[in-house]
């Protein structure tokens, strides 16, 4: 059964990667009216009153979906340089 991130329910997996270990950032100050979710293996992060192509499993563009192998063999981000002073 498909994850459902609708502002009523819980993600059960991420949308990119399908892992199942989400972390709820972040509440609307309204209560009910979105969370923010994060995932512990791919940190794609997603508000859960976003459409279903970015909160759900099963409409998430293949294109942009990880796999396990991807998120390891990912050449390494580069590194944000110090401020400068002026």
């Amino acid at each position: 059964m498909p994850a459902k991130t609708t502002e009523t329910s819980v993600p059960t997996e991420c949308p990119r990667c399908g892992h199942t270990t989400l972390d709820l950032l972040y509440s609307s100050p309204v209560e009910g009216v979105w969370d923010v979710y994060h995932c512990e293996r791919c940190r794609y992060c997603w508000r859960t009153s976003e459409p279903a192509r970015r909160t759900q499993r099963d409409a998430y563009p293949d294109s942009f979906k990880m796999t396990v192998e991807d998120i390891r063999d990912a050449v390494e981000l580069p590194v944000i340089p110090p401020l400068r002073h002026s």
